[in-house]
């Protein structure tokens, strides 16, 4: 069983936002495995689907994105989900936009919704994926990653998107992580 968590905040002023880039990656994850949204659980709106036997959970926390944590601890309990089979999808101002990093484990770095992931889980021992988002602008991070997304950033974005829904499809389907970094990772 594999759990795949988006990150972002649910009111729909965020839906476009930098912040939001977990959620529109498990949207593309979702519409390619042909599920939607339809289940309120664990603090979430899942999706469920099967992937070569395995069920797969895709999760949007509805918690704000601070506090991500809650509801990746209460869908990991409720599922039993093991350590290497949760996956997490976020927004990275750390990378340039139009990047995107796969990796096996790693700090939570500037993102406090992965801070609070890593505290409340106990572990940073899981795999992720970080959307580039870059920060080339006098603007606080606060007010950047709540900025909406320009026509010339979403259209940098989607290929990253296509290629994330990708790699998570591969990553569900049994495909070792590494052959999906080799393959994935946009620098």
């Amino acid at each position: 069983m594999y759990l795949v968590v988006g990150l972002g905040n649910p009111e729909k002023k965020y839906f476009n936002t930098f912040h939001n880039m977990g959620f529109m990656c498990v949207d593309r994850l979702a519409d390619k495995l042909g599920v939607a949204f339809d289940k309120c659980e664990c603090k979430s709106v899942t999706a469920h689907a099967r992937v070569n036997g395995q069920k797969v959970i895709i999760a949007k926390p509805v918690t704000y994105m601070n506090l991500s944590g809650q509801a990746v601890v209460e869908l990991t309990n409720k599922y039993k989900i093991e350590k290497g089979n949760l996956i997490v999808v976020y927004d990275d101002v750390d990378i340039p936009i139009g990047n995107l990093r796969i990796r096996h484990n790693g700090s939570a770095g500037t993102h406090n919704g992965m801070r609070n992931i890593v505290q409340l889980l106990g572990t940073s021992d899981f795999p992720r994926v970080r959307i580039g988002i870059g920060k080339d602008t006098p603007m606080s991070l606060m007010d950047y990653v709540l900025s909406q997304v320009t026509d010339p950033d979403r259209e940098a974005l989607n290929p990253v998107f296509d290629s994330a829904a990708a790699a998570l499809h591969e990553f569900v389907n049994g495909t070792p992580l590494d052959q999906v970094m080799q393959k994935h990772n946009i620098k």
